[in-house]
């Protein structure tokens, strides 16, 4: 009975005591300020309507390395999360995305083209010009602004979502 006792207290001791070092201890799980809300396409539409902001568009595919490195040093970078979550609307598009899309009323597909194929709204996005990484920056309205293609540095592309933020529809496609 004793010995119960004795490991039922050095069980609840131990517990304690690891419980007692895990306190304010940060937590692993990134909060609203320390990472990009990436939207789909469709909840930006939808959030669009009521909450109206420009479209920043990564177009991106699974074996582009550039993408991987803005993957983990631009998008990871605080001044560009802080700067993409108040003005915009982040999007994650993979180009070569087999899945059937309609956006403004039109339907995009799965191209089978060249070494990989498109969907026609990475192409459409991206004017026949098939480059990864590439933000797409549209407005409130949906018209391009600007299409960027390469790798930026989070200096770079903080400078150049100031611009597209501060800017009027260039082409309205």
């Amino acid at each position: 009975m004793n010995k119960s006792i004795l490991l039922a207290v050095a069980a609840i001791l131990i517990l304690g005591g690891i419980y007692a070092f895990t306190i304010g201890q940060p937590t692993t799980e990134p909060t609203d300020d320390t990472k990009i809300k990436w939207y789909t396409l469709e909840e930006a539409v939808a959030a669009n309507k009521t909450n109206k902001k420009k479209f920043a568009i990564d177009v991106y595919t699974s074996w582009c390395h550039w993408c991987k490195v803005m993957d983990k040093e631009t998008f990871t970078d605080p001044a560009v999360i802080k700067y993409m979550n108040e003005h915009f609307y982040a999007i994650k598009f993979d180009g070569e995305t087999k899945e059937n899309i309609t956006f403004q009323g039109k339907d995009y597909k799965f191209v089978n083209a060249g070494r990989r194929g498109i969907n026609t709204l990475a192409y459409y996005w991206l004017d026949g010009r098939a480059a990864y990484p590439t933000i797409v920056y549209l407005d409130e309205a949906y018209n391009k602004i600007k299409v960027s293609p390469g790798f930026k540095k989070p200096n770079q592309m903080v400078a150049e979502l100031k611009t597209i933020e501060a800017s009027a529809t260039v082409t309205g496609d």
